[in-house]
């Protein structure tokens, strides 16, 4: 039975939504298909008629969860309150809805071109959403330089905040990190 052109954009980003929580849960490569189909509430036809691979699904996946954590980042934000809500234990412990980055990056080296340049483009635009918040006293080439360091400070301290199994280090980590970027 075919679905109408409606139905198939909204179990395409259904689809979508699952693969975007479960690979920041389980990883890309712990990221079944079976899993995916059950999460979904589709079946594997459906998602490979969408898709047309998994290789492909991943590469809109990650898209697709860079473009919804952007949206979630109210417009005229305070770098601090950016700060407090990255580096926090909600954040932490909930990887499935939380940044993609963090949840991904150790994996890229290991993905496509396709999947890796969905990726590197988000890096890029929340470097460039950084930048447009640091003080306009600075430079555009130094806005630019510290939204970087900035970024790394923040997708490294939640990888290692999650990474570790002592929950006073992994919350130190977090803690230490906030008070460097709010200097």
């Amino acid at each position: 039975m075919r679905v109408s052109k409606e139905q198939a954009a909204k179990n395409r980003e259904r689809i979508l939504d699952a693969a975007s929580r479960l690979m920041r849960e389980r990883g890309i490569s712990g990221m079944g298909v079976d899993a995916l189909a059950d999460a979904a509430g589709m079946t594997h036809g459906s998602m490979y008629s969408q898709f047309g691979s998994k290789e492909r699904l991943v590469e809109e996946a990650v898209a697709h969860a860079v473009v919804g954590k952007e949206r979630e980042i109210p417009d005229g934000f305070a770098l601090g309150d950016y700060f407090s809500e990255y580096l926090s234990a909600g954040h932490r412990d909930k990887p499935g809805s939380g940044c993609p980055f963090a949840a991904l990056c150790c994996e890229m080296p290991r993905q496509s071109g396709g999947v890796r340049e969905r990726f590197t483009a988000g890096v890029r635009r929340m470097i460039g959403l950084l930048s447009a918040r640091m003080a306009s006293t600075l430079k555009p080439r130094q806005r630019e330089e510290k939204a970087l360091a900035t970024a790394a400070s923040l997708i490294g301290a939640l990888v290692l905040a999650r990474a570790v199994n002592d929950p006073k280090l992994s919350d130190d980590i977090l803690r230490a990190t906030r008070n460097q970027l709010g200097d």
